[in-house]
């Protein structure tokens, strides 16, 4: 039977619909609108009875908050009913199928959701249809007819046709060909074909083939603008001619130096020029040398558990800019799935991240949006929610999230990713391809999501691509690739893997193309989303989440059930072969063969002559604009686009996830201060003093004015910050991004990218600093505007935790110093300033005088020193001579705890204990700054909510006497079960292992049906045997279907499981559940009951947080009640600094509930204010908790259920965060069964 199933909140939770009101009757001005309805919808296909029924109570509604319908009645309603494109990616509809199964043990039932938004008042046709354009992107959903419900599934498969007369087509001919099927490459590039086609192959090729050509050689995949000939170098510099020249010509004598000028003359050869003229002379030996391109790879030292061991450090920017322009949430969400696979083909384990965006003013009124372009409000918010999302799930912490604003970026997002990734250089074999090797695909299967997105990304963006893109957006599923990560981290496998690729642009032609010169890809094998996938589509569709790996056919079967118990299908795709020619089968029929050396021309090579030319009709960047004085100067400074506080956006990413974050976002007492760079510890197994730091630089103002200074620039920020943090700058190595307009063949727009590679390679050797990667994206434009010529430099480095330092001044009674970078007269860097003073600033972090440090950005020092005073409002009394709002970047403010008698460090001042900034005439308080810092973005990206709630009155709990085990146990056994989506276990197992149990991971299976009944026998025996129950946090299935832990409660309540947990607690057993945990164990029942069987309507839950969306902080918390064994070492009151990162984190109880549960002793902790009083703020009370509750105990106190991520900490950790972090309630979790 086919049905439809309509789920609709409950009045007290309709967070989501009051949210979605105001942001449609304020962007959308509709003041006829009263209020908004929201609704799920679920299309059911080849279902029964008992089916629906479970789907009803089980998997698509929650009993405590949600309402279920048959039928809902719209007659004389205005409403909005909307679905995903047929073939597109729908993670909700994905995690209600595995849900289901997991009930149901059947695969046949096929669910596709949808939404529906009622809208209450009245409203005109024209603001209707306002409202449609807002909430359907034409790109990724259409609008649902819901007068129909029937299974779309076009299982006719074409068969794929032969071009017929290709070879005699003229050049008319081929240009229809080219609009016709939208193809990415040149006329000449066809004609390159044509001749082949003709002399070579002599035959008329396939229309696979012409795709697969298309994709290959896309500027994308092949870096064909890079790759381009540079001939006839035109320098009109106006002043700054003698620099450009100069610059000019140290690029000829490297030429010479590395290669004696035999290669020709690119943007690929002058990108890279550098870091080979470094390595020749010795200065970049550290750097992995293999065939194998899958990130930047350096060899490292890492201190583990007190022994050293070499290991691999790999590390990646990637863009998504053209998807994100057109699908936010998918192109961002995909901009950090494809940033991650690269180092992780590189089998390392991917653990710190960083994210710069560039948008337009994301305050202005949507209407004044360009025609045929998405809001940039609407952009941005999707972006961050796409981004977030996906590195959320997956679990890789964000720890440096920055959006540049620029006009110039409403021509096309700029949407960045960079990573980190590290491995045991031991783990990483790396062997050339051999005939009969075999190639696997693992991973998730292959839909039409993604097809042409190479092309798609190479092309210019024009009024069309809004409808015309729809299936050149990748959609992401962050569970699929966790589990690759896993596989990846697991040296029994990465050590039968002799090459691996990810899927990326190109899908199946280039990710399995790519791995040797000789291959036979039968398509037929390729795992596919649905039936009806054409050859074309399978073999260029960039599904995401899917890996290529090279092995030897003899350990297929290994390296198959490594794969199985990660919860990943695996098949040979592929096999190596002596010819070298690439070619695939489709149903039993040869459709693509093509010979390696004619796919390796990369099509035509073209030629272009450069005009270097100055940009001087653009303004100064390095005078400030700001015309009045005093404080209305200084407050205009916090309220620019650039200067002003993102920490709402910020927020969205989860920035402690692995527990390696040695530095938040935002550091201080009053987490308000923003740090330099992205500061990790290294993702050992074990304990290590060993972190990774990651910066960036960048200036679109700049960049407008002299693309060569901004590129050198780039540099001296990126190494400016690494010094700020405590990192030595010559240790750096530095991979950059490129963007630039599409060039066309304009020598003064090619000027553009040449003259910032001409600036790139200048400060590269003068701090003798290697690029040694990079990502280039070179179709800004749209129409008739581009976006700004953009060169971002990334740098990277390793540290000692205790060399690290942050941005918040710590103490009154400080020395402020300015260590100032006193730039050349024409603006350019004086270099060997920045050195001797990174230098210095290093040597008094090394020794301990420098306790604080910021760079100057934006807003000039005023901004350094502002920023610096907001972290534990800390005040200052500064008098300076010094340009307050100038930009001087490679400048840095210090705070000392020592006078420095140092010519480069010129005293500005002290800190003071009045908590008031006190520049020159500039006088205010610190609270007075921060909400004229806060206003710009309040409205799109709120810190908080309910901030006017106060503090509240709640009653401690003392426990007089605990129960203790009948036996002691000196290493108790845990069970840690791995849903799909769980992200948490590495660092709760470490936790246990070091408290002293014996912990295990066991991954749940969910393949197919018997791989749920073998993983429910199985885990129900481990249960049964264990001491200890823990469920940890993450998303499982996505925290899908519109809601968390159902996945996990759906297991917990299956009658094996359950009664093997009820064996484990009359064992006297232990059950932990933390965030996801949580979630799974409040939505089973087992909290506060313990029983499942006493779940009902009134049951306490746990919400969507009040501010709606996902929170990453660090959230003040006491000990409510130490009745349980989680929290006998502490006493009541006791207060605790805890990592939070959650989207449905909000207790909700009745006033009923609430008092019995105080009364029991089972409100374990509490959300408190900085005075350590409970609260209702929001500020503090991060998602609106009913009396503030953080966590909950069963009635006897054994089972735990909390938000906090009390696992995420070690020493070295959290360093610029106030109080005590470590919660140790795993440690008294293993000591209950210890003693007596």
């Amino acid at each position: 039977m086919n049905q439809r199933i309509f789920v609709k909140k409950k009045e007290a939770f309709q967070v989501e619909s009051a949210s979605l009101f105001h942001e449609l009757a304020n962007n959308l001005n509709l003041h006829g609108l009263q209020s908004v309805e929201l609704y799920n919808s679920y299309d059911v296909y080849h279902a029964d009875e008992n089916d629906i029924n479970l789907l009803k109570t089980n998997v698509l509604s929650e009993i405590v908050t949600d309402e279920v319908y048959d039928e809902i009645d719209l007659s004389d309603k205005q409403y909005v009913a909307y679905e995903c494109l047929p073939g597109q990616y729908d993670q909700r509809s994905d995690s209600a199928q595995q849900c289901l199964m997991l009930l149901n043990n059947k695969q046949d039932v096929v669910i596709k959701s949808g939404r529906i938004v009622i809208l209450n008042g009245t409203l005109s046709t024209e603001e209707l249809n306002a409202v449609k354009k807002y909430l359907i992107n034409p790109v990724e959903m259409r609008e649902k007819d819901l007068s129909i419900l029937s299974y779309e599934e076009d299982v006719e498969i074409d068969p794929v046709p032969i071009l017929e007369g290709f070879r005699e087509m003229n050049d008319e001919a081929l240009r229809a060909l080219m609009a016709q099927q939208g193809l990415a490459m040149t006329l000449a590039d066809l004609k390159h074909i044509q001749k082949y086609f003709t002399q070579e192959e002599q035959r008329d090729l396939t229309l696979t083939e012409l795709k697969v050509l298309d994709t290959y050689w896309s500027d994308h995949c092949r870096h064909t603008t890079f790759e381009t000939i540079l001939k006839d170098i035109v320098i009109d510099g106006d002043e700054l001619q003698p620099q450009l020249q100069k610059a000019y010509e140290q690029y000829i004598a490297l030429r010479e130096k590395v290669h004696g000028n035999q290669k020709v003359m690119t943007l690929m050869d002058m990108a890279t020029i550098a870091g080979k003229a470094l390595r020749k002379e010795g200065k970049l030996d550290d750097m992995e040398i293999s065939d194998e391109i899958n990130a930047c790879s350096i060899e490292i030292k890492v201190d583990v558990d007190g022994e050293v061991q070499d290991w691999l450090l790999m590390f990646k920017n990637e863009t998504h800019n053209h998807p994100t322009e057109i699908e936010p949430f998918g192109g961002a969400s995909t901009c950090i799935g494809g940033a991650i696979r690269d180092p992780l083909s590189g089998r390392s384990y991917v653990y710190q991240a960083m994210r710069i965006t560039g948008a337009g003013d994301i305050t202005k009124d949507i209407k004044e949006a360009l025609p045929n372009k998405l809001p940039q409000s609407r952009i941005s918010k999707g972006a961050a929610a796409g981004y977030s999302s996906y590195g959320n799930q997956i679990g890789l912490a964000t720890t440096y999230v920055k959006e540049i604003y620029n006009e110039g970026y409403v021509a096309k997002r700029m949407e960045v990713g960079a990573v980190i990734g590290a491995a045991p250089k031991s783990n990483v074999i790396r062997k050339k391809p051999q005939p009969g090797d075999i190639v696997v695909l693992i991973g998730g299967a292959t839909g039409r999501d993604g097809v042409g997105g190479a092309t798609g990304s190479s092309k210019e963006h024009n009024d069309t691509s809004l409808t015309k893109c729809s299936s050149e957006v990748q959609k992401g599923n962050a569970p699929i690739e966790r589990k690759l990560q896993r596989l990846f981290r697991n040296p029994k496998a990465t050590r039968l893997i002799k090459k691996a690729n990810d899927f990326g642009a190109g899908g199946v032609s280039v990710a399995v193309g790519e791995i040797a010169d000789g291959l036979r890809i039968d398509l037929d094998k390729v795992p596919v989303k649905y039936s009806g996938l054409s050859g074309t589509e399978l073999a260029i569709s960039e599904s995401q989440e899917r890996m290529a790996v090279l092995i030897e056919p003899d350990t297929f079967e290994e390296f198959k059930q490594l794969a199985y118990e990660e919860n990943l299908d695996s098949c040979i795709v592929a096999t190596v072969t002596a010819e070298p020619r690439l070619v695939m089968s489709f149903q039993g029929k040869e459709i693509v063969n093509i010979s390696r050396a004619f796919l390796d021309t990369n099509g035509v090579r073209g030629e272009q002559s450069v005009h270097i030319k100055a940009l001087k009709e653009n303004k100064d960047p390095f005078r400030s604009d700001i015309s009045v004085n005093g404080n209305d100067a200084f407050k205009e400074m916090l309220r620019k686009d650039n200067v002003a506080s993102q920490i709402g956006l910020s927020e969205m990413f989860d920035a402690t996830i692995g527990k390696s974050t040695v530095l938040m976002p935002w550091g201080g007492k009053y987490q308000l201060t923003e740090e330099e760079g992205s500061v990790q510890k290294l993702p050992v197994f074990g304990f290590t003093n060993t972190c990774s730091l990651m910066t960036h630089g960048y200036n679109p103002d700049i960049a407008q004015y002299s693309p060569y200074l901004s590129a050198s620039y780039s540099v001296v920020e990126a190494l400016a910050r690494i010094t700020a943090l405590g990192g030595d700058y010559k240790r750096c190595r530095l991979t950059n991004q490129e963007y630039f307009e599409r060039l066309q063949n304009d020598p003064e727009k090619w000027g553009k990218p040449m003259q910032a590679l001409l600036g790139l390679i200048e400060a590269e050797m003068a701090f003798e600093t290697p690029s040694i990667g990079g990502k280039d994206s070179m179709s800004g434009t749209f129409n008739d505007i581009s976006v700004p010529p953009t060169l971002i430099t990334f740098a990277v480095t390793t540290q000692n935790v205790e060399h690290i330092t942050s941005a918040a001044f710590k103490q009154p009674g400080s020395y402020i110093y300015y260590v100032k970078h006193h730039a050349n007269e024409n603006h350019t860097p004086n270099y060997e300033e920045c050195k001797t003073n990174f230098e210095k600033v290093h040597q008094n972090i090394l020794n301990k005088n420098i306790i604080a440090a910021s760079t100057v950005k934006f807003g000039g020092l005023a901004e350094a020193l502002a920023k610096m005073s907001f972290g534990n409002h800390i005040g200052l009394k500064v008098t300076t001579t010094e340009p307050l709002y100038d930009l001087s970047i490679g400048s840095i403010v210090v705070e000392s705890t020592a006078e420095i008698n140092d010519p480069a460090f010129t005293l500005l001042g002290r800190t003071t204990d009045d908590g008031r900034i006190s520049i020159n005439d500039i006088w205010l308080s610190c609270e007075e700054a921060i909400a004229v810092w806060c206003e710009r973005y309040a409205d799109i990206y709120p810190m908080a909510v309910n901030t006017d709630l106060g503090k509240i009155e709640t009653p401690l709990y003392e426990a007089t006497e605990r129960k203790a085990p009948k036996q002691t146990i000196d290493k108790p056994k845990v069970i840690i079960p791995v849903f799909p989506g769980q992200n948490c276990e590495y660092d709760t197992m470490q936790q246990f292992t070091r408290a002293g149990a014996e912990a295990e991971i066991y991954v749940f299976n969910n393949l197919n049906v018997a791989a749920i009944e073998r993983s429910i026998n199985e885990l129900s025996a481990k249960i049964a045997e264990a001491q200890i129950l823990m469920l940890v946090g993450g998303f499982s299935s996505g925290d899908e279907p519109d809601g968390s832990g159902k996945f996990i409660a759906s297991v917990l309540k299956n009658p094996k499981v359950n009664a093997a947990i009820q064996t484990l607690l009359h064992n006297d057993g232990l059950i932990l559940g933390i965030c996801n945990g949580f979630q799974a164990l409040i939505k089973s029942g087992l909290l506060p009951y313990g029983d499942i069987d006493k779940l009902n309507e009134k049951s306490p839950t746990l919400f969507r947080n009040d501010i709606n969306r996902h929170v990453s902080h660090i959230a003040y918390t006491q000990v409510t009640s130490n009745k349980s064994p989680w929290l006998s070492s502490f006493e009541p009151g006791k207060k605790h600094s805890v990592a939070m990162s959650h989207g449905e984190g909000k207790f909700v109880c009745d006033e009923a509930t609430a008092k019995k549960l105080f009364e029991n002793g089972q409100v374990a902790t509490q959300y408190v204010d900085l005075d350590g009083d409970p609260t209702m703020n929001g500020t503090y009370n991060i998602n609106g908790s009913t009396l503030a509750i953080e966590g909950i105990t069963s009635e006897d106190g054994r089972i735990l259920g909390k938000m906090g991520h009390s696992e995420r900490y070690e020493d070295g950790l959290f360093q610029n965060i106030d109080g005590d972090k470590l919660q140790s309630i795993i440690e008294n979790g293993v000591n209950y069964f210890r003693k007596k």
